[in-house]
């Protein structure tokens, strides 16, 4: 009997575990509702001095340039053209996650469309797709996980010197660039946290899909399995 192609299966895995995360991603991308509910939760009035209509001001700028081509401000904050400039790298980031999240669920809906439309396709797959996506991204997260539970500080440079690679503008000064005062580290482990959240809760419902998907289909006629096993 031939076996399913495993670098078929690995490469259709791929693009499931890039749909999961960068849709997970977009969540604390594009719902601004999630910052709004940090502003009191982590005191962030109390701590900087600032009202929350100047937090939700400023932050609203920012998102602004990063996601609608606005023009750049932090509105009553200070700001540096450091600040800004590392907001620019930023923005090619954060229009990426979408990008890929748009690319890679258009590539899924065609695989699902084919394997719907000829079912026998699943048997030129090692493995499920869906498995060796999920089994990639809870990998990562459970690794990234206990490494930002350690120290978060340093998974948090990590980030950085990976994603703007030669650039130190990130390390912002609060008298120049006071939007870091409204962006603490606290904020970005939340942020994380909801992610990888939203990220495990996909990948179950993928699972789920999967399973009920399968438990639909007809089981083989006994000729039909002595058929496939002289193959």
């Amino acid at each position: 009997m031939k076996k399913g192609s495993k670098l078929l299966s690995l490469l259709t895995s791929v693009p499931v575990t890039l749909f999961i995360l960068t849709g997970s991603l977009s969540v604390p991308i594009l719902w601004r509702g999630f910052y709004y509910s940090q502003i009191e939760a982590l005191a962030l009035p109390a701590r900087t001095g600032f009202s929350p209509e100047i937090i939700r001001e400023a932050f609203d700028q920012v998102m602004d340039y990063l996601l609608l081509d606005a023009p750049f401000g932090t509105g009553q904050l200070k700001w540096s053209p450091e600040g800004m400039a590392h907001f620019a790298d930023c923005r090619f980031w954060f229009r990426a996650d979408l990008v890929i999240f748009a690319v890679t669920a258009l590539l899924l809906l065609v695989l699902l469309v084919w394997v719907l439309r000829s079912p026998g396709l699943v048997k030129r797959f090692a493995f499920s797709p869906v498995r060796g996506g999920v089994t990639l991204l809870l990998a990562a997260l459970l690794g990234l996980g206990i490494w930002g539970l350690v120290d978060f500080e340093s998974l948090f440079v990590a980030f950085h010197t990976l994603f703007f690679p030669g650039k130190t503008n990130w390390l912002f000064d609060p008298n120049l660039d006071q939007i870091i005062l409204i962006l603490p580290e606290a904020f970005w482990a939340r942020a994380a946290a909801l992610t990888a959240g939203l990220a495990v809760g996909l990948s179950l419902l993928l699972l789920l899909g999967e399973w009920l998907w399968k438990r639909r289909q007809p089981k083989p006629t006994v000729y039909e399995e002595l058929k496939r096993l002289r193959r």
